[in-house]
C-alpha cells in the first residue's frame, strides 16, 4: 500500500454514467479525478471540496463531489478508488443505487 489513491474506473455502470453527461461536467470531473490522483487518503478525507460521507445503509460506499452538479459513489479498496455510478442529482447518490 503507497498510501496515494489510485483510481479504478473500470465498472461499466460508472461508465455508462460518465459518457451520458455533458460536455462541461466531463470537464469538471476530469479535473477532480486529476486531483484526485494527486491526493494520498488522508488528504482525500479532509479535502472540503470532495465532501468525502459514507452512504447510509451502504457498509463501504461512500460519496465525494464530482463537480459543483455530480457526486460519485465510491468504494474503498486498499489504495484503489474504485468508482460505483455518477450522480447528476446529489440526493439520488444517497438512494442505495
Amino acid at each position: 500500500m503507497t498510501g496515494n489513491v489510485l483510481l479504478d474506473l473500470n465498472l461499466l455502470a460508472f461508465q455508462d454514467d460518465l459518457f451520458v453527461l455533458e460536455l462541461g461536467e466531463i470537464r469538471q470531473a476530469m479535473k477532480t479525478l486529476r486531483k484526485l490522483r494527486g491526493l494520498s487518503w488522508n488528504q482525500v478525507y479532509q479535502d472540503h471540496g470532495l465532501k468525502w460521507e459514507a452512504v447510509q445503509g451502504s457498509p463501504g460506499k461512500f460519496t465525494i463531489r464530482l463537480s459543483r452538479r455530480c457526486r460519485a459513489v465510491v468504494r474503498r479498496d486498499g489504495d484503489f478508488m474504485r468508482f460505483q455510478s455518477i450522480h447528476p442529482d446529489h440526493d439520488s447518490a444517497y438512494s442505495g443505487r
